[in-house]
């Protein structure tokens, strides 16, 4: 009796995956009838998500992000630089964000992926205008040198949402970051002292010192289909529906920006504050993960 149950599960589990590849969206709508996704969760629930500081060891701070299947690697590097005319008390951030072929199979061998100059952008923005590092904190002598921050971010695996999990890389990474020790030398140059043999010299900044972090922004990526809002959307999600809001808040739930790239449907005003709203309960979730790995890492 159990192998033509057997037989007829696995031709209905058949069936229900033809069914989603010819029909995705029907599919998804569905289950949007009963208020659940296909992977079993709410539709306000985000994934599972992770956070592992001091992921790259020849880093000045790292650190490795995944909500589901969406995994980010972020390492900063520091760089001392002259400051510019403009703002000779101040340093710099650079942001690069990579994805590379094995991240998705959409992401073709020698092309460069569409999604990663918007990301790069998204990110760029929302850090500086955020306040989360005061950019003075990055100088050294005044006018004469500073701190550059190349923070890089690798998109490892592509599975939606992926401005939520690489600002989340990077928000991890500049909470794991610390600043080198630097020295005058002869020449009136700002050189690294560890290392150096520069201990009997007064040293510009004399121990590795933490950045202190300002307003911390964190996200969540919502997609509006009709009457139901998706956080946190898979890559599948993301493309059989086409409408998305990113709402980004801070460590005090105050809005920083609101991107929606484009789609077919007006995001009313109801919409926008539901997906404010579901964005206030996801930064409590991920200010405790975050701190439980900085705690995690003070310990060790």
């Amino acid at each position: 009796m159990g192998l033509p149950n057997a037989s007829g599960d696995l031709s209905t589990e058949v069936e229900v995956d033809a069914f989603r590849r010819l029909f995705p969206l029907r599919f998804f709508e569905k289950h949007l009838l009963e208020s659940i996704r296909p992977d079993a969760r709410p539709l306000g629930r985000a994934r599972d998500t992770t956070i592992a500081l001091g992921a790259v060891a020849s880093a000045n701070g790292s650190a490795l992000a995944k909500i589901g299947s969406t995994t980010m690697l972020a390492a900063i590097k520091m760089e001392v630089m002259t400051p510019s005319m403009e703002t000779p008390d101040e340093g710099c951030i650079a942001i690069d964000f990579h994805m590379p072929p094995i991240c998705s199979p959409i992401v073709r061998p020698g092309r460069p992926a569409e999604a990663a100059p918007v990301v790069a952008k998204q990110l760029s923005d929302t850090i500086l205008s955020s306040g989360m590092i005061n950019l003075k904190e990055l100088s050294l002598v005044s006018g004469k040198a500073a701190w550059m921050a190349y923070l890089d971010i690798y998109c490892l695996d592509a599975d939606g949402a992926l401005f939520d999990a690489a600002l989340l890389a990077a928000v991890a990474a500049f909470s794991h970051l610390e600043i080198p020790v630097v020295s005058l030398n002869d020449d009136g140059k700002i050189v690294l002292s560890e290392g150096q043999g520069l201990s009997d010299r007064e040293p510009v900044n004399k121990e590795k010192r933490k950045v202190n972090l300002g307003s911390i922004p964190f996200s969540l990526t919502c997609i509006l289909h009709k009457n139901h809002i998706l956080a946190d959307p898979t890559s599948e999600e993301e493309s059989i529906m086409e409408t998305f809001v990113t709402v980004v808040l801070d460590s005090s739930s105050q809005l920083v920006s609101l991107y929606k790239p484009g789609g077919p449907v007006l995001a009313y005003t109801s919409a926008i504050q539901d997906c404010i709203a579901l964005t206030r309960q996801r930064v409590k979730e991920l200010r405790k993960i975050l701190e439980e790995a900085i705690s995690g890492m003070e310990v060790d």
